[in-house]
């Protein structure tokens, strides 16, 4: 009998070992085309094999590599997010502990006194002692896989949230290049101000003598006048502008900043930006942390659905009692003072309204959720590829339609002064001339901030920085 008694449990542990009322999840195909678009707004990408790359590829100027590595390392954000994977993996803990025996103890000690009883052990003048030493183990045999099902949830979450800081990191370095970026291009919009507003001085000092001499009208200076004080308006927002930049970079990298480490102009601080290879083949994206996360998302409601279907079966355990028992604390540790005692039992829900039956489908809805969730995690990671590369077909369109701006306009007010110097046009057309070309150089800035920025928007769109930490397998958390 003794026998037959434990080949039953054995029988028990096994199936509590391998049954699994989890959903059966298989791959859906992506929700969006294989491979990117294709027209006169992209261009023609040759690379067939996925894209792998650090952000030191794409961003190769040293002084902002040394930032990312100072904001990786004191970040608050990224802080947080250390934080929440650690807690998140003491949930794994937690939940896990369930699928193995519990063992309490306690020890108590009790004094009365009665009335005395002649030859009654262990009192002397009516007064009783007791002493009592327990152990208790119990253990909840997982014969529908319930308790599994909870762990591999919380294993997914912990995957979830892992994924979830990786974008919190790839995030981060993103918003310190545009940032980087941003300054750089304050810093050209202010010596554009700067040359300006000389520029302007110069003017208005040349059209203040042809005033004296009676060639120049007082109008030509009054409008000399506001080209000066609108040079000197730019001037002062700009700095205002780069002095902001400058915060939100100390910001991000969360520490002072040497001003040193700051780029001087657009200009040098694009050419260290290195586009990247997209590839031909779409499923970079699921390499995307927040494609990761919502993947990951996707499993853990699966378990749910899992530990919503076992729990309409009983619930089994087995418990124990391992204890000492003596009126005499000399005597508690002796061979008499042992008792054991030893019990299973099962419980099952005959009536809950049917809130397990809804606890199910509520999982399963769950479910669905996260599956359309991750879908739309995909989409929107091509399209915003998509649009990056899209970007990048017409960028160096437009810069050398800007530069070539530039020049026609700066060659047109040499002309214009020659002319206004002369007496041949009015103050009015070299006004006209001046603004042409302020407002040509600041698209030129703009163009040339937006092309490094391509750069940018591609890294954190592909989001397959082989810098940042690779997720763990899905059966590895915890263990």
């Amino acid at each position: 009998m003794k026998r037959t008694s434990t080949a039953l449990m054995l029988l028990l542990l096994l199936l509590a070992g391998c049954t699994s009322l989890d959903p059966k999840l298989t791959p859906t195909p992506l929700p969006v085309p294989a491979s990117w678009p294709a027209g006169d707004a992209y261009l023609r990408q040759n690379e067939v094999a996925l894209p792998v790359f650090t952000y030191r590829d794409v961003f190769r100027d040293v002084r902002l590599q040394a930032l990312i590595q100072q904001a990786l390392a004191n970040n608050r954000d990224i802080r947080i997010a250390v934080a929440n994977i650690a807690a998140a993996r003491e949930r794994v803990t937690i939940t896990r502990a369930n699928q193995f025996p519990r063992v309490d103890s306690s020890a108590d000690t009790s004094v009365s006194k009665g009335g005395s009883t002649a030859g009654a052990v262990g009192s002397s003048g009516g007064v009783r002692q007791s002493y009592a030493l327990r152990v208790s183990p119990s253990f909840e045999i997982d014969l529908f896989g319930r308790l599994a099902s909870l762990t591999r949830a919380e294993q997914q979450r912990f995957l979830a949230t892992e994924a979830a800081a990786r974008s919190v990191r790839l995030t981060l370095i993103g918003d310190l290049a545009d940032a980087w970026l941003d300054y750089a291009a304050d810093s050209s919009l202010l010596r554009i101000a700067e040359d300006t507003a000389a520029a302007a001085e110069q003017s208005l000092t040349l059209t203040r003598a042809r005033l004296r001499g009676g060639v120049a009208p007082a109008t030509d200076l009054l409008q000399a006048q506001q080209v000066l004080e609108t040079a000197r308006q730019d001037v002062a927002e700009q700095r205002t502008a780069r002095a902001q930049d400058a915060n939100l970079i100390q910001l991000l990298v969360g520490a002072p900043i040497a001003p040193g480490t700051l780029p001087e102009s657009i200009e040098r601080a694009g050419d260290t930006f290195a586009p990247l290879p997209a590839g031909l083949d779409s499923r970079v994206l699921l390499r995307r942390p927040d494609v990761v996360q919502a993947e990951f998302t996707l499993y853990a409601a699966n378990a749910e659905i899992g530990a919503a279907r076992a729990a309409l079966f009983p619930t089994i355990s087995l418990t124990g009692l391992l204890g000492l028992a003596s009126s005499s604390l000399t005597s508690l540790f002796s061979s008499g003072a042992f008792t054991w005692s030893a019990g299973a039992g099962a419980g099952y829900t005959i009536f809950n309204a049917g809130a397990g039956r809804a606890n199910v489908r509520l999982s399963q809805a769950e479910r669905d959720a996260a599956l359309a969730s991750y879908e739309r995690a995909i989409q929107t990671a091509f399209r915003e590829v998509a649009d990056a590369l899209a970007d990048r077909g017409t960028v160096e369109e437009r810069l050398r339609a800007t530069q070539a701006n530039v020049a026609a306009a700066s060659e047109t007010l040499r002309l214009v002064n020659a002319r206004y110097r002369g007496g041949i046009d009015s103050y009015f057309t070299t006004l006209d001339a001046q603004r042409t070309l302020y407002n040509a150089q600041q698209g030129r800035v703009a163009v040339q901030r937006q092309r490094a920025g391509n750069a940018v928007d591609l890294y954190r769109a592909l989001g397959a920085d082989a810098a940042i930490a690779e997720p763990t397998e899905p059966g590895e958390a915890g263990s």
